[in-house]
């Protein structure tokens, strides 16, 4: 038997990872600018995240979600703390696309309605609803198109209020920031917008932070510029750290009732062991921070290069647009330079997704071979 071939691969062999790098079967050293889609939030190795897991691992890995786990609680407290919500319920999965699946679920439940509004360019995951909100019909089965939804235009307040004013949409869900679309920030004035319709009309209103979520934007989710609150919030990704974890923040509105939702996996021993690693060191090597201040270093030495077009995004997640399909340029940074970046669904823009332990060597490091690379690139411009 061999793997279901559904992924295209670079031809490295990635054996060991430490802080902002990693190393391939032969010893080469690379620098990680992309963390496998801003996964890796606290860097790779960090020994808390190690001996927290370890020794977890050494007591109890699993029990069934039938039983106390103090652990959820513990989670869910400091969550709640870090990310100005502590009024709000944590229901723990293992993936952000399971994540957006409980949280549309969620939504008709309040509501009692199947409608769903999602944006242009978005990416909700690849499972039955999840990949029905996405923006990306290639990836969507026939069976996946079980209810009726509808992408608008970004930013695009009057559209979104036209077809709230119908009083028949369940749900409105957008990401924090648009991340394999080509990290788009959406307007904070529009997301205010959004926030009011939702309340005017009884429609729910979630929040995917799954890329964006967890310190990556120097806020502990995006959404938190635009000063809103929504209903429901995503979030997976850089919540564990590499660890599969994944989970939705649910508004005091909701009322929990036995078997309303349920996971098997979600919410283990040892998946609460890494998400509490993460939350602590985040905490206590005060990475918010550190985000806002890596990300303004790497847009004020990215802005020098005439051949970045336009930077979207903020504090460790940015999108540079460039002249030319990224691709190949990608594979160079890779091959040549020992840089993993990351692509996106627009073929013209790089994304770059460091740890949020980044340092200001590792960023120059970046620079300087982005550099080389550019030097050494000759694409042909397609603007």
């Amino acid at each position: 038997m061999k793997p279901f071939e559904v992924y295209p691969l670079m031809d490295v062999n990635i054996k060991k990872g430490l802080g902002s790098y990693v190393w391939d079967e032969n010893g080469k050293k690379y620098l990680d600018f992309y963390g496998g889609h801003a996964v890796i939030s606290i860097g790779h190795g960090h020994p808390h995240f190690i001996n927290r897991v370890n020794s977890q691992l050494n007591k109890l890995a699993f029990y069934s979600n039938a039983v106390k786990n103090e652990l959820q609680t513990e989670l869910a407290e400091k969550i709640g703390t870090i990310s100005g919500y502590p009024s709000y319920h944590l229901f723990m999965v293992n993936s952000g696309a399971e994540a957006v699946e409980n949280a549309l679920k969620l939504a008709s439940f309040k509501n009692n309605r199947t409608k769903i509004i999602a944006f242009e360019r978005g990416f909700h995951g690849r499972t039955s609803a999840a990949v029905h909100v996405t923006d990306n019909p290639k990836i969507a089965a026939k069976i996946n198109q079980g209810f009726e939804r509808q992408i608008l235009p970004w930013n695009d307040l009057a559209t979104v209020k036209n077809h709230l004013s119908k009083n028949d949409i369940s749900a409105v869900i957008i990401e924090g920031i648009q991340g394999v679309g080509g990290i788009h920030v959406p307007d904070p004035k529009f997301l205010k917008g959004v926030e009011t319709l939702c309340r005017t009309h009884d429609t729910v209103f979630i929040l995917d932070e799954i890329q964006s979520g967890y310190g990556r934007s120097g806020k502990f989710f995006a959404h938190q510029y635009a000063d809103i609150q929504p209903d429901l919030i995503t979030m997976a990704k850089g919540m564990g750290n590499g660890f599969p974890i994944g989970g939705v923040l649910i508004s005091p509105n909701f009322k929990a009732t036995h078997g309303l939702l349920g996971t098997t996996f979600g919410g283990t021993h040892l998946a609460c062991a890494a998400g509490l690693a993460v939350v602590e060191v985040i905490q206590s090597e005060q990475l918010l921070e550190n985000a806002i201040l890596r990300g303004q270093q790497l847009t004020q030495a990215l802005d020098q290069f005439e051949e970045v077009l336009e930077i979207r995004g903020m504090g460790c997640m940015l999108g540079l647009r460039m002249p030319f399909p990224v691709k190949e340029f990608r594979k160079a940074l890779v091959e040549k330079y020992g840089v993993f970046t990351g692509s996106s669904s627009v073929k013209n823009t790089l994304r770059i997704l460091p740890p949020l332990t980044v340092t200001a060597s590792e960023v120059n490091e970046f620079i300087e071979k982005f550099k080389a690379c550019l030097l050494n690139y000759n694409p042909k411009p397609t603007h």
